[in-house]
């Protein structure tokens, strides 16, 4: 099913008039509550608030996607808006929003949700795409640059729908030092190792890092008598520079890939009992990652 089939006019708004993500919103959903008057409206938006407070949801590249699953609907409901001028709010790219696309699902399809906001993402990150939806002057003009993208909705969930095509990742050679740096600036706890190729050779964590200083922890933990003299974080720092990733990290990496169904990613990473799988093309090149997190919050939570 094409992405643009779920559009209808009278939920499309060619040219937003707010002048923040907020006003934009209460905007769309003046055209939820025209189309169907007996939704609860303070209710829905203050779902769509509690939402905002977890996680922004400006998407970045002039896009954003304020949802919620709700009871409050009965079925998935979606609101699309362009704003001409441009709103300015947070976003990851510092750029301002243009598209806002309002979805309202009840908590019982979260499949079609999901794959729904997957084929938004995939809107927003084709560049050519921005500039078709601004040029629109009417909604079934807005709905046209839709369906001219060809984005389907696929019928299963998979890696695809909730995977991180930006990743964060370590070479073999870089220092200890420079992974935990990485760690700190990107605010990831674990990060793949990537050769020169683009393929994925290991898995570094805080866990490594820790265990560089404390090889032997499970022999302290059953005599702490036997704890060094020396402290051995001060001694981990002082070789910060010379110890490699290649000496701490895990050379123990599955991979997943984009196709592969989110059931079978996530049984995958309860039985190995693995926070992050790598996510790799047909030459084993990683192209993204699905994290452990992103089920709970993305699939679980939404």
């Amino acid at each position: 099913m094409r992405l643009a089939a779920l559009l209808e006019p009278t939920m499309v708004s060619a040219d937003l008039k707010g002048d923040s993500k907020n006003a934009a919103i209460n905007e769309l959903m003046d055209l939820v509550i025209r189309q169907y008057p007996d939704l609860d409206r303070a209710g829905i938006l203050s779902s769509i608030a509690e939402r905002e407070e977890i996680e922004n949801t400006s998407f970045g590249r002039c896009f954003a996607f304020p949802h919620a699953r709700t009871d409050l609907v009965s079925d998935m409901h979606i609101a699309m808006g362009v704003s001409k001028k441009g709103i300015k709010a947070p976003t990851p790219d510092q750029k301002p929003l243009h598209v806002i696309c309002l979805l309202l699902t009840p908590r019982n399809i979260a499949q079609l949700y999901l794959q729904t906001l997957s084929g938004l993402a995939a809107l927003a990150r084709d560049e050519r795409n921005l500039p078709r939806l601004m040029g629109a002057d009417s909604p079934e003009e807005v709905i046209r640059a839709v369906w001219d993208t060809g984005i389907t909705i696929r019928k299963h969930l998979t890696v695809r729908d909730i995977m991180h095509r930006d990743v964060v990742s370590a070479n073999p050679d870089e220092s200890l030092k420079d992974a935990a740096n990485k760690f700190y600036r990107y605010k990831v706890s674990g990060m793949p190792v990537i050769d020169n190729d683009g393929k994925p050779i290991g898995i570094i964590s805080e866990r490594h890092l820790i265990q560089a200083a404390l090889p032997n922890y499970e022999s302290l933990i059953q005599n702490m008598a036997l704890a060094p003299d020396v402290e051995p974080f001060d001694e981990l720092l002082r070789h910060e520079d010379e110890i490699k990733v290649r000496d701490i990290m895990t050379m123990r990496v599955f991979t997943t890939t984009e196709d592969t169904p989110i059931v079978e990613a996530a049984a995958q990473m309860l039985f190995r009992k693995i926070r992050r799988v790598p996510v790799v093309d047909s030459y084993g090149s990683m192209v993204g990652i699905i994290l452990r997190r992103d089920i709970v919050s993305k699939v679980i939570r939404g």
